[in-house]
């Protein structure tokens, strides 16, 4: 099965060779080179800068019509190429291809909607309270944008910071994961083929500390949108604050779910396990603390820890897997150092618990029980395929325990009470709550979280207007010649 050609995307021509460092790209399934990525340099990084600074005035002054218009070709494309690209994605990060098409086909209808959501960026005229003095509110993009993006959605999460931009009419240059870049081509592939202007958007690759800084450093950028690590999200933060650029983070979480002593406990059990080990966990709203009434915990783990240990894991090519490997090395010593910390505070395995033997990064559905307070695994952000269950007597000690740590992105709430789920929903501090589903979002909704889990919002008009400033117009009424 073929890969993508590996490149480097600046002022509308695809480069790669010339010297430049590369890195090799594997695939986690089998540990095989897929490629060899081109590094860009600081040269590179001045063609970029310098290309989006020359297009931003064309491409902001052009109707938000005719940008929706590329955007929305784009989003065609993508339908069109939906299996390639979704084999490509499964080939570099793992996942199965099931959950590949399903990312696939929600990039292409983020694309879309930020392609309808441009022309409604709406302004308004205010009231004035002099009758000489007129009042307006415009909204405009903000300028060049810089966008980092993960590993862990490399469709979805790159899509977010490409779609929005331009919807907005900014330029944008990306810098999306070393790890799996092959999907971030693809969508770029996209953007071009559907006529995008030269220079409008870029995409790089390269040492992420070098070309974070870089760029963020740069007056060109005024805008610096962040996906991935709470640590990471800090550091760029304090460099952006040196220019006073406008941020949007996206940080790490560690999800509570608040299971009561009221539900069908088979149904909530099923969808708990289905999106637990939703890309092996490596989902940053993945429910991570899953509290269980204590009426009702013996029942829930008994059949929890029967649906982890029957899914079957191996190479997400393979239509018959429900989960593939981790993503890279680095999962697989995470996992042995959480279970090993687990093991060392008393913690019970009742699935899984180590790494499957042979080539890839497999490590097995695993779920705990009786995890002491201060396990790491309560503390830390897990990111793999690690269910942690807990018992709970009350409803305010399980908010106080949902609401303990510093992180705040998703939190999710099971019961057959409205008035309790609408009262939990209410006390969780998270940005993001789901109420009897996992499901939390879709193009039309904002992303985002409180806390140490970031702040502005991706998605939704708010995602749009994450890329535009306010302008307010005070004219007065002209005087008249005497």
């Amino acid at each position: 099965m073929s890969y993508t050609k590996l490149e480097l995307y600046i002022d509308g021509q695809w480069i790669s060779g010339g010297g430049r460092a590369c890195e090799p790209v594997l695939d986690p399934a089998t540990e095989e080179v897929l490629g060899m990525l081109p590094l860009a340099g600081t040269a590179d990084l001045d063609h970029a800068l310098a290309a989006a600074e020359r297009a931003l005035p064309a491409w902001s002054a052009l109707p938000a019509y005719q940008r929706g218009r590329i955007l929305k070709k784009a989003a065609d494309l993508i339908r069109e190429r939906l299996e390639s690209i979704a084999a490509v994605l499964t080939r570099e990060q793992g996942k199965s291809i099931r959950e590949s098409r399903i990312e696939v086909a929600l990039t292409a209808d983020i694309f879309e909607w930020m392609a309808e959501e441009g022309r409604r960026a709406y302004g308004r005229i205010i009231p004035s309270r002099d009758p000489d003095l007129h009042w307006s509110v415009f909204k405009e993009p903000v300028g060049v944008v810089a966008a980092f993006s993960p590993w862990n959605f490399p469709g979805t999460t790159p899509s977010r910071k490409m779609a929005g931009p331009l919807a907005a009419g900014c330029c944008c240059i990306l810098k999306a994961s070393e790890e799996t870049p092959g999907t971030a081509i693809e969508l770029t592939r996209a953007l071009h083929d559907a006529g995008l202007p030269a220079g409008v958007f870029n995409l790089v690759f390269g040492v992420p500390a070098e070309v974070s800084q870089y760029l963020i450093a740069s007056p060109i950028v005024r805008k610096v949108t962040f996906t991935g690590s709470t640590a990471v999200g800090k550091h760029l933060a304090a460099l952006s604050a040196q220019g006073l650029k406008s941020l949007t983070m996206e940080l790490g979480g560690h999800a509570p779910v608040i299971v009561f002593d009221d539900v069908d406990v088979e149904r909530v059990v099923r969808l708990a396990v289905g999106s637990k080990f939703r890309n092996a966990g490596q989902v940053c709203v993945s429910p991570s603390r899953i509290f269980v009434h204590e009426r009702i915990m013996s029942r829930f783990a008994e059949r929890f820890a029967s649906l982890a240990a029957d899914l079957r894991v191996g190479s997400g090519l393979d239509e018959g897997n429900a989960m593939g490997p981790l993503a890279n090395p680095r999962r697989l010593q995470a996992m042995e150092t959480y279970l090993d910390d687990a093991a060392a505070c008393g913690a019970r395995v009742l699935a899984g618990g180590s790494r499957r033997a042979g080539k890839g990064y497999f490590w097995e559905p695993t779920v705990l029980a009786d995890i002491p307070p201060d396990a790491r695994l309560l503390h830390e952000e897990p990111f793999g395929p690690v269910a942690s269950l807990i018992p709970f007597g009350g409803e305010s000690e399980v908010l106080a325990r949902s609401n303990s740590l510093a992180y705040g992105l998703a939190s999710y709430v099971f019961t057959s009470d409205l008035d309790r789920a609408t009262r939990v929903s209410h006390a969780l501090h998270a940005g993001l709550v789901g109420i009897n589903t996992f499901t939390l979002s879709g193009p039309e909704t904002p992303w985002g979280g409180v806390g140490d889990s970031g702040y502005g919002r991706e998605g939704g008009i708010e995602g749009l207007e994450g890329y535009m400033h306010v302008k307010t117009v005070s004219q007065a009424t002209p005087f008249k010649p005497v």
